[in-house]
């Protein structure tokens, strides 16, 4: 019993030293429980995985009506998604840092000399709101719809650093410019869906949400920052933020929807802080492909069957437990209310650039 105690005993901490969020060990009680809590929500998501390997697909269809806007879509998940969009016949439009190095990864996976789609590329920096208002105003001025909007880039266990604007990166990246390009883009969004037919975003989210919390006295962490905190309490602002803007659309009865997904526990850069990369192949092991990464993802920003369930949180083809927050309805129009006023917002949606 002793030996088997000890085996399990090593295999945990062996799992535990290539798993964690950090290169570096834990150095104090709250960053070891952040640890453990991240390990037990990430093998929750590994598991999960297996289970509904056979349920993550999704079937694509000529769509070439339809505009598709994406951010961060020049490595890993979003190349994949660019090119399911592309096999859809969509016009994509992708904004990512670097314009050309974005369009040279796209060429690569796809003829675009070739395909019926159309993909356009254009310079976006989500993190710096002045950059998500150029950006915004690009599409504006050349797309009269937005059909899709798949809020994808991200970042994950990076060093404290704020923004131009002062915001901690996790928060600004991952969430405020995100939330900040949908509310400039709703115009287009409504004009875009039609009663059957709804317009879609989709925010990129994680399995890590189950362990965020929204810190309002310190939401960019200037007290006291600890890498893997900054990344859950991003991840579950989107799931709040999707619940109560899918919410306050249906009350307008407007014909946009909105979806938060987790792609999977991914073999991609977005681990390039973590541990992990020290054990390559175990990664590629164990975790998901891009393309399969992919999947859930256009699954929720194309699929006819997802109709009327915005709102709703997904992985592997279908729902998922997500945080009890999130719940909550007061909850999610707190977190919304708090980011307009970040933001300025006076009105969401109908504020003109």
């Amino acid at each position: 019993m002793l030996t088997i105690l000890t085996a399990i005993f090593i295999s945990l901490f062996v799992m535990f030293y290539f798993f964690k969020t950090s290169k570096e060990m834990p150095k104090n009680w709250y960053e070891w429980k952040t640890e453990f809590r991240f390990q037990y929500v990430g093998a929750v998501g590994l598991v999960h995985d297996l289970i509904y390997a056979s349920r993550d697909k999704v079937a694509l269809y000529p769509q070439n009506d339809k505009v598709a806007v994406i951010t961060g879509g020049n490595r890993g998940i979003g190349l994949k998604i660019i090119e399911k969009l592309l096999a859809c016949e969509m016009t994509v439009v992708m904004g990512c840092r670097d314009p050309k190095a974005g369009e040279k990864a796209v060429s690569q996976l796809v003829n675009l000399s070739k395909t019926k789609g159309k993909f356009v590329c254009e310079a976006l920096d989500v993190g710096e709101l002045s950059s998500v208002l150029a950006f915004t105003k690009f599409v504006k001025e050349n797309y009269k719809k937005v059909d899709i909007l798949i809020n994808n880039a991200g970042i994950m266990f990076a060093p404290l650093h704020k923004t131009s604007e002062g915001f901690e990166s996790h928060f600004a990246v991952n969430y405020l410019g995100h939330f900040f390009l949908t509310h400039l883009l709703m115009p287009q969004l409504k004009a875009a869906g039609s009663k059957g037919r709804s317009a879609r975003v989709v925010n990129v989210s994680s399995v890590v949400n189950l362990i965020g919390r929204i810190n309002y006295k310190d939401i960019n962490g200037d007290k006291y920052y600890y890498p893997a905190t900054a990344y859950n309490q991003s991840k579950l602002a989107q799931i709040l933020a999707t619940r109560h803007l899918n919410k306050m659309l249906r009350e307008q009865n407007a014909n946009v929807e909105i979806f938060a997904v987790h792609p999977g526990v991914v073999d991609t850069d977005l681990f390039e802080y973590s541990a992990t990369t020290s054990v390559p192949l175990l990664k590629k092991l164990i975790f998901k492909t891009p393309e399969r990464g992919s999947r859930t993802i256009v699954y929720a920003a194309i699929d006819p069957s997802l109709e009327g369930k915005g709102g709703s949180y997904l992985s592997n083809g279908g729902k998922s437990p997500f945080h009890p927050d999130a719940k909550n309805p007061e909850k999610c129009e707190k977190l919304f209310k708090f980011t307009c006023d970040l933001l300025k917002i006076k009105e969401f949606g109908n504020d003109k650039i």
